[in-house]
């Protein structure tokens, strides 16, 4: 499924979901984004800077560093964190990276009193068929 059909299928299927994004980590970018309002452009642009440093920044990178090394392992390119759910006053924040495509992550907002077991679920579901 396409970028367009991913993010618009997010915002129908997805309980109360506001918003649906798909960002580029590579290079920090946008790929698409839908929205049900209105919002200034500044803030689609701090949410790919934002998600870029909650999955790649330098603390998180240097936890993952750790990891591997009191693991004994190499660093293959793979990152740890692949799922994140944030609660803030009054949305539910899902990232979630692509399998196919690593280096790029979905994400979907909805209000935080959405069920998010059924945010999981139907999330979880577009994702495994978003091709970028």
């Amino acid at each position: 499924m396409n970028i367009d059909r991913s993010l618009n299928l997010a915002l129908k299927a997805v309980p109360k979901a506001v918003a649906a994004g798909i960002i580029d980590m590579d290079s920090g970018m946008l790929l698409g984004i839908k929205t049900s309002s209105s919002h200034p452009s500044e803030v689609f642009d701090f949410l790919a800077a934002a998600t870029k440093d909650i999955y790649e920044g330098d603390n998180v990178t240097a936890i993952e560093d750790i990891f591997r090394e009191s693991r004994g392992e190499k660093n293959n390119g793979e990152r740890y964190f692949k799922e994140i759910v944030i609660f803030s006053s009054n949305l539910l924040h899902y990232f979630k990276r692509i399998p196919d495509n690593p280096s790029t992550v979905f994400s979907v907002v909805c209000s935080i009193d959405a069920n998010i077991g059924l945010v999981l679920v139907k999330s979880r579901g577009i994702v495994k068929n978003i091709q970028v």
